[in-house]
């Protein structure tokens, strides 16, 4: 589905990313993944791509850099020989109560969850406006839609990337490169690992499938949206969250 494309996953060493990454390396799809911290889990995610008979390489980068990421594109645009996908994934968390939390906490998240994506979008968008097609992918949350106690900043940022998305989808239209959202619920991660049980049955009480959802279910979509199949869908966000926006 995806043969001869290079894509590059941001926050791509584990994780949502991490499936993401290797769902498009099945579709047959070249993949850079692209890491801050975790060097070893990005050297055991390359491994498994490699394993599925595609070119990946890993890159290490603070997204809200914005110089450092112009550099970082161009070098895996040199090293794949062109770049077809983004996917804007990377994303931290520091949930506080508003009235408990620091300027820090906020600008941290705005910084890598918000303008991480914009410095990504606009260096790899360039080259796809020039190369006039490409698919630019950013990872919401349903926090940016409906709000969650104490994901101000995670909420305010994921929200403010539904509105890039739909901006870049009408500025970039005109030369046939698409940009989606998807905004995925609970789901399975490390993230959502170190909830207390009892948080996590007050969630699945909330969910209508009753269960938490799987990085594949995002990773499937990805896919999807990456792929010549959905050329005609552009500035949507699309939940996957079991019904819990219903």
């Amino acid at each position: 589905m995806l043969t001869g494309k290079t894509a590059l996953v941001t926050g791509g060493a584990k994780g949502i990313g991490r499936a993401i990454a290797l769902k498009i390396a099945a579709a047959h799809g070249n993949v850079a993944i692209m890491y801050h911290g975790s060097q070893e889990k990005a050297q055991e995610t390359i491994t498994q791509l490699q394993a599925l008979g595609v070119k990946a390489q890993s890159y290490q980068c603070d997204v809200s850099d914005f110089t450092a990421t112009k550099a970082l594109v161009a070098q895996v645009i040199k090293d794949f020989g062109g770049l077809d996908i983004l996917v804007n994934n990377a994303g931290i968390t520091n949930d506080k109560l508003l009235l408990a939390m620091k300027e820090e906490d906020f600008d941290s998240v705005i910084n890598t969850n918000l303008k991480g994506a914009f410095n990504m979008t606009k260096h790899v968008g360039s080259y796809l406006l020039k190369q006039r097609k490409g698919r630019i992918i950013n990872i919401s949350s349903v926090s940016g839609l409906m709000g969650n106690v104490g994901q101000c900043n995670y909420a305010a940022a994921k929200a403010g990337l539904i509105g890039l998305t739909k901006s870049t989808a009408k500025e970039m239209a005109i030369r046939g490169v698409t940009c989606n959202a998807i905004a995925p619920g609970f789901i399975d991660t490390d993230m959502t690992k170190t909830l207390k049980t009892e948080i996590k049955e007050e969630i699945l009480k909330q969910i209508p499938l009753k269960r938490l959802g799987q990085a594949d279910d995002i990773a499937n979509l990805c896919v999807y949206l990456s792929s010549d199949l959905s050329g005609y869908i552009t500035g949507e966000v699309i939940k996957v969250d079991g019904g819990l926006y219903i």
